[in-house]
């Protein structure tokens, strides 16, 4: 495996001396990290990281692969017909998402490859951090998937083709780096009433505000196999309109098959108990995942989850929605290393909610060290309180907010697409968290 890493920027020599002997010393342990343990706080460079993996030096393989040279020198590789994958080391030296691109082709239509990250892993869980990327027919070509989620150090990954595929090199560019939260707001909860302590009421024109929402981006399917791409600070995906933040997923848009965004508080505020609310209008149409929940503080990559815990406060599939009525039904549920679809007994809520896309709804979890309670309009329906172990309860960390549009995937799409769709809204009013006091 050869890693190639540029400095895309003109950065004094003095600097970059004293930037690797101080890399040296800081990174002497390059051991993969945790995933219950804090990413460590990176420090802000002037530098894009490119790491490059010439497909010819895998150090191992699905079955027998045949190499032959191409141009100026170079080599790659051709995997035989069926299901075969290559086997890398890659190190990952600052923790972020990612672009994941790769130079190759296929002999015929339906030839795609895709990345597995941490084949080492201890649960037998496959993570695909790229989605199936699809290769051009008869010629070399570099095809792209953005956003993969990568921590920093030694990944155990696996190349993925599908048919008869030449496969020349495969990069990963650092598109965003992981972004410490440098504000944790702890809300009481043995008080009398509940009394605001965070919101945004979305009030005003042009973007969510900064100060307090982030955006998580790319299309390499969220590891749902979902269709969209999240676009960063994009209008047409994202914006304050008339008392409203409006999540607008686009069909046929930015050369991609849908467009979409995913909002989140990482990076600026996260919140350890209290009273969470979005009052919201979710979209009808057969296809779409909206969503409003909480991840833990401590997600850096897909090895994070559900480690650090997840709670769904508001989640609706637009299958589930009358086309007449509008009547569908709420999810709620909380995620953890105790409790997850992996071990088939993931805890979950379900309740029916009249007109959930013309009427506006209250859907609120109350989160406090003895356990957790969902309600829609003040209906409760979701109870979790098993704290007995770290593992069934991670929610004594931190966690984030997310608000989010997804198009397509294991369960958005799960009974097909509406194909006269072009465009779908999830309409929040306002996000609130409560203490009491």
């Amino acid at each position: 495996m050869k890693i190639f890493t540029k400095n895309l920027n003109n950065t004094p020599f003095y600097f970059l001396l004293f930037f690797a002997m101080f890399f040296l010393i800081a990174c002497g342990d390059s051991s993969t990290q945790d995933p219950t343990e804090d990413v460590l706080e990176e420090k802000e460079t002037s530098t894009s990281t490119i790491i490059k993996l010439e497909a010819e030096n895998f150090s191992s393989s699905s079955s027998e692969m045949t190499t032959e040279e191409g141009e100026n020198n170079t080599n790659y590789v051709v995997t035989p017909a069926g299901d075969t994958w290559l086997a890398f080391d890659v190190d990952i030296e600052q923790a972020g998402r990612y672009k994941f691109e790769i130079n190759g082709q296929a002999d015929q239509e339906g030839g795609s490859v895709w990345m597995e990250d941490y084949t080492d892993n201890k649960d037998g869980r496959t993570y695909n951090v790229t989605g199936s990327v699809p290769l051009s027919v008869g010629s070399f070509s570099v095809r792209s998937k953005d956003g993969s989620p990568l921590n920093k150090g030694v990944h155990k990954m696996k190349l993925h083709a599908k048919g008869v595929a030449k496969l020349d090199w495969v990069t990963f560019t650092l598109m965003k780096k992981h972004q410490l939260t440098p504000q944790k707001l702890t809300q009481k909860t043995d008080g009398k009433e509940w009394k605001v302590v965070w919101a945004d009421e979305f009030e005003g024109e042009g973007m969510p505000d900064t100060s307090k929402w982030t955006y998580d981006i790319g299309d390499w399917g969220w590891g749902n196999n979902e269709l969209q791409y999240y676009t960063d600070s994009r209008l047409e995906n994202a914006r304050l309109e008339d008392g409203n933040l409006v999540i607008e997923a686009r069909k046929n848009d930015m050369n991609q098959e849908w467009t979409s965004a995913r909002l989140t508080t990482r990076g600026k505020v996260t919140f350890l108990y209290g009273r969470i609310e979005f009052r919201a209008k979710v979209p009808p149409n057969k296809g779409n995942w909206a969503a409003g929940w909480t991840l833990g503080d401590d997600y850096v990559d897909e090895l994070s989850w559900p480690y650090c815990g997840e709670i769904d406060i508001l989640e609706s599939v637009g299958y589930e929605i009358d086309n007449e009525t509008g009547n569908g039904k709420a999810h709620a549920s909380a995620h953890c290393g105790a409790y997850y679809f992996k071990l088939g007994n993931q805890p979950t809520g379900i309740i029916d909610v009249e007109n959930m896309n013309n009427e506006y709804h209250i859907y609120a979890v109350d989160w406090t060290p003895e356990g957790i309670i969902a309600s829609v309009d003040g209906k409760e329906y979701f109870t979790y309180n098993d704290t007995s172990t770290d593992l069934a309860w991670p929610f004594g960390k931190a966690q984030n907010l997310i608000l989010n549009l997804a198009m397509g995937g294991g369960w958005g799409g799960l009974q097909g697409m509406d194909e006269t769709m072009t465009s779908q809204k999830f309409l929040v009013d306002y996000v609130r968290v409560y203490e009491k006091s």
